[in-house]
């Protein structure tokens, strides 16, 4: 028979040839699906009448054959629910029993080798806020609106609707000077990362002695050498940029130093823009948290102090979620067309919905208000943790408050891993401060805690505390602040 197959929400093959004619053909091919397995025990089946039509059959044959299969015991039906593959042993008693799964149990605290409890690790924000509801109705009305060519392979730089609408939002948020053209739009920071380390050829790029050790590996990977600069309280020291040879490009975290959390110092600023026009470098601007800031304005981009020479680098990992696979780079003009191109040969992309969706998010307001509503809540956690310091381990000093999602906690020396330890025995991940110290820096590394207060859910934020407060040493010398 031709129509010899049908869906039930997959594709399964249903064979109806055989002696006995259709009904019996049917009977036996139900029978062969699940004494087989392929229609697995609590399968809802479709109605009679949306099987008839995709076998080519009538109806009451359809109807009758389950109506059969049920008082048989191998289908059962119930009113509201439907026909379904019946639970139990199978007609015959030749098979095992079956039964439906338990229902799901609430796990108690891990135990020493499961996951930890609480997590308070930096690199993802509260995932649990992420706006469903608003970005399903920005999705919806984007798709709508999506010429049918937006459904084709795409260009290297991304969609043109996402980059019109991320010039006017970064221009007016933050003081970057973008145009359409200018903006290479990528599946995250490290893909563009990459991009810029093999754009910009052979030599030596120079990044923070605090950062991510995965940032650096990307740039080696691409076949540049990494030098540190030197990170103090007034963020790195690119006063010191002058003295290196061959350095084509320097990573930086100008609006908060990751991991210390400190702004990088008016001097510092315009010293790094003086030295990438003086030798015709680049500055990378990593803006990673940039629209989390608390005590003040934020602080402006330093791309708009001299776009031709800065390359602005922003994502929606922070302030939407990491699983959209979204980020962006506004390029100087001499770095569009080698990015582009090295983008073209089989770099892959982000998805183009999501593209058109947060262009739409952008543009309806939706997502100044999600960060709006997101700096009042981390803003009370940032609270919280400060003051439970304050009154319970006034000893430890904080840094890095005013912005972002993470703080600082600095520790007596030779502490930082007996803590680490201790929080794993409550139960909490944590990070030190030394593991994201460059080891070739000649600066030695400080002891001290990064604790990312945006992370955890706010139903397990509390716990996450409580649980810091007892790993933290009894006494330690400082005094807390920023």
């Amino acid at each position: 028979m031709e129509n010899s197959w049908a869906t039930f929400g997959r594709d399964l093959h249903l064979d109806l040839t055989g002696p006995g004619g259709l009904r019996a053909a049917l009977l036996r091919a139900l029978r062969d699906a699940v004494r087989s397995g392929r229609l697995a025990p609590g399968t809802r089946l479709p109605s009679s009448r949306s099987l008839a039509a995709d076998l080519g059959l009538a109806r009451n044959t359809v109807a009758d054959a389950y109506a059969e299969l049920v008082a048989e015991g191998w289908l059962s039906a119930r009113q509201g629910s439907g026909t379904r593959v019946a639970w139990g042993p199978l007609p015959g008693g030749r098979d095992l029993p079956r039964t439906p799964p338990a229902a799901p149990r609430t796990p108690g605290p891990p135990g020493p080798a499961g996951r930890p409890r609480f997590d308070l690790t930096p690199g993802t924000p509260d995932v649990s806020a992420f706006p469903r509801t608003a970005w399903l109705a920005a999705a919806r009305r984007a798709l709508t609106a999506a010429p049918s060519e937006a459904f084709g392979y795409g260009t290297p730089s991304g969609r043109p609707e996402l980059r019109a609408v991320l010039a006017d939002y970064l221009a007016r948020a933050r003081g970057v000077r973008a145009d359409p053209d200018r903006i290479v739009l990528c599946a995250g920071f490290m893909q563009g990362l990459a991009l810029l380390s093999r754009a910009l050829g052979t030599g030596r790029l120079a990044v923070e002695s605090y950062g991510l050790d995965f940032h650096r590996a990307v740039i080696t990977r691409a076949g540049l050498d990494t030098v540190p600069l030197p990170v103090d309280a007034h963020g790195a020291r690119t006063e010191e940029l002058a003295a290196l040879d061959d350095v084509r490009a320097a990573l930086l975290t100008p609006a908060h130093q990751f991991p210390t959390g400190v702004p990088l110092h008016p001097d510092r600023r315009a010293a790094a823009v003086q030295w990438a026009r003086a030798t015709g470098g680049f500055v990378l601007e990593d803006d990673y948290d940039g629209e989390f800031r608390y005590d003040r304005q934020p602080v402006g981009a330093l791309q708009g102090l001299d776009a031709d020479h800065v390359v602005y680098m922003g994502t929606a990992s922070k302030s939407l979620a990491p699983a959209l696979r979204l980020s962006w780079m506004v390029l100087p003009d001499r770095l569009v067309d080698p990015v582009r191109a090295l983008k073209g040969t089989g770099e892959w992309q982000s998805g183009v919905l999501d593209q058109l969706t947060l262009a739409e998010f952008l543009s309806s307001g939706a997502y100044d208000r999600h960060l709006r509503g997101m700096r009042m809540r981390y803003r009370r956690r940032r609270d919280q943790l400060v003051a439970a310091l304050a009154e319970r381990a006034p000893q430890v000093r904080v840094s890095g408050i005013a912005a972002g999602l993470h703080v600082v906690l600095e520790l007596p020396p030779g502490t930082e891993r007996s803590v680490v330890q201790a929080a794993r025995r409550q139960g909490l991940a944590l990070q030190g401060l030394s593991c994201f110290h460059d080891p070739t820096a000649l600066q030695p590394a400080r002891d001290g805690l990064v604790v990312a207060y945006g992370t955890p859910p706010d139903h397990s934020f509390t716990g996450a505390l409580d649980a810091l407060l007892r790993a933290l040493p009894p006494e330690s010398p400082g005094r807390p602040g920023e």
